[in-house]
C-alpha cells in the first residue's frame, strides 16, 4: 500500500462532512497554511474544489483573528505611546529619546520579516501580500503588514487573494500529481 492509498483509506474512515473540516483546521496552522492542507485533502480523496475551498476557508479565518487582535494591539500600543509622550516631555537630543530606536529587541528582525518588509517597500501591500508566503505563513505576514500601519481592509483583502491564489495553485499541481502517480 503506497502512501496515497494510505491516505484515501484514512480519509474514507472519518465521515465526509469531516473530511473538510480537517483540512480547514489544518490550513489554520502556520507553515501547514491553505496551500499543504489542500494538498493533503487531495491526497487522502477528496474532490480538490472541496479541498481547496476549505483549505481557504480555514486559513483566511485564521489571517482573519490574527489581523483584528493585531490591528487592536496595535492601536493599544500607540495609544499608550501617546499618553507617554504627552505626560513626560523628553528633550530632543537627550539619550532617552533615543533609547527605545537604540533598543536591540525593538530592532532585530528575522530574515523573514526584513524580507517582507523588502516587498512590502517595493511591491506595496498587494506584491506583499502575493510574494510574502516566499518569505513568512501569512498569518505572520498578515501580523507585520497591520504592524506597520496597513488599513485592516486592505490586508484582508490581499490576504484573501494571495490564500486563494497559492492554495489554487497547489492544489493544482497536487491533483496532477495525483493523477500521474495514479495513472501509473
Amino acid at each position: 500500500m503506497n502512501v496515497f492509498e494510505f491516505l484515501q483509506n484514512l480519509a474514507s474512515e472519518v465521515p465526509l462532512l469531516i473530511q473538510p473540516l480537517i483540512v480547514a483546521l489544518a490550513a489554520a496552522i502556520p507553515f501547514i497554511e491553505g496551500e499543504l492542507a489542500s494538498v493533503l485533502g487531495v491526497w487522502a480523496g477528496l474532490h480538490p474544489v472541496v479541498a481547496a475551498l476549505a483549505a481557504v476557508t480555514g486559513n483566511f479565518l485564521s489571517v482573519l483573528l490574527v489581523v483584528f487582535f493585531g490591528a487592536r494591539i496595535r492601536a493599544a500600543i500607540l495609544a499608550r505611546r501617546a499618553r507617554r509622550a504627552s505626560a513626560v516631555p523628553v528633550p530632543a537630543g537627550s539619550a532617552v529619546a533615543g533609547a527605545e530606536a537604540n533598543d536591540p529587541e525593538t530592532t532585530t528582525e528575522s530574515k523573514g520579516v526584513k524580507r517582507l518588509k523588502r516587498f512590502l517597500v517595493r511591491f506595496g501591500v498587494p506584491g506583499a501580500s502575493i510574494l510574502g508566503p516566499l518569505a513568512l505563513p501569512t498569518q505572520f505576514t498578515a501580523a507585520v503588514l497591520v504592524s506597520t500601519g496597513v488599513s485592516k481592509q486592505w490586508v484582508l483583502l490581499w490576504q484573501a487573494v494571495a490564500i486563494v491564489l497559492w492554495t489554487s495553485l497547489t492544489t493544482l499541481i497536487a491533483t496532477g500529481v495525483l493523477s500521474l502517480v495514479t495513472a501509473a
